[in-house]
């Protein structure tokens, strides 16, 4: 393992198998909340904090992860207040994060398109030693709401008037949902890029779902598809000089659709084995779905 020389690949591996398992370990709440491109809104507010670090000389990451928390609780107050105009407003947000990110960048000082690019779709080069700092303290964060909180926060992904009315605080809940979210991007930016954090947060938990109905075997089984095309992306990118992001997604993606090749059979295989038991015809059967709305719990 040459790669392993480097000091640079050191950093992104270490940065690779953080995000592998944050990502997925908040996008299970996301799906849950039928929420999946949340991170995606967050991605874009992010761009204005990047650019705001690059124009007043502080880390990207850390006022990225400032923006990106501000811009998730926007997002939820627009949520809950919205109405008929959230939509509008939270594209209005979306939007405007982007293009502020982008502008920030050009009018700031050593500013330019290779900034923006490896912020949008990641890079290897450019994790420093600082950004692995911060990227270990976030995603202490994150696993520490996720695994310590994930009762409270699958029932509020489930079901929000029950969660009431069993006396979980519903709204703080929703926040700090949403405040985890924010931060996970910022952990991501660095190598899957802020436009392509969203399918790592959703694609691993879906590709999960082809195999488990479990909310628990779900999270363990996409935290390890998160963490292995993760690792697989860089190095992949290492050999071939492909883009991180892009490589980390498609390998995703790949995952899915080998799963869920891999379910379709033994599905069929469980609907013959209950229409045995039952007396029915096989063909009369109705396959268990596999919706995170039917998921059994832990």
């Amino acid at each position: 393992m040459t790669f392993l020389d480097y000091a640079f690949m050191q950093r992104a591996l270490l940065a690779a198998v953080l995000v592998g398992i944050t990502a997925p370990a908040v996008g299970i709440y996301l799906v849950q909340r039928r929420q999946a491109l949340m991170g995606d809104g967050i991605g874009h507010v992010a761009m204005t904090g990047v650019g705001l670090g690059f124009l007043l000389s502080w880390s990207p990451v850390w006022m990225a992860t400032a923006v990106s928390v501000l811009g998730a609780v926007l997002m939820e107050l627009i949520r809950w207040y919205g109405r008929t105009r959230g939509d509008i407003a939270l594209a209005m947000l979306f939007y405007g994060g982007m293009a502020g990110g982008v502008m920030l960048i050009n009018l700031a000082p050593g500013g330019s398109n290779t900034n923006l690019m490896s912020y949008l779709f990641g890079s290897l080069t450019t994790v420093s030693q600082e950004d692995v700092t911060a990227i270990c303290l976030l995603a202490a964060f994150v696993l520490l709401v996720t695994l310590g909180l994930r009762r409270q926060l699958f029932a509020v992904s489930q079901d929000e008037e029950f969660a009431r009315v069993t006396g979980l605080p519903v709204r703080a809940l929703n926040l700090l949902t949403a405040v985890t979210a924010a931060v996970t991007v910022t952990v991501a930016m660095r190598i899957v890029g802020l436009l392509l954090v969203s399918a790592l947060m959703v694609v691993p938990v879906a590709a999960a779902q082809q195999l488990s109905r479990s909310f628990a075997a779900t999270f363990v089984i996409a935290v390890a598809i998160g963490v292995s095309v993760t690792i697989g992306g860089t190095v992949t990118t290492y050999y071939r000089n492909v883009p991180p992001g892009a490589t980390i997604v498609l390998l995703a993606i790949g995952a899915f659709i080998l799963l869920t090749a891999l379910a379709t059979p033994l599905a069929r295989r469980r609907a013959r084995a209950a229409a045995q038991e039952t007396g029915d015809p096989a063909e009369c059967t109705i396959p268990a779905t596999r919706s995170p709305e039917r998921k059994v719990g832990f």
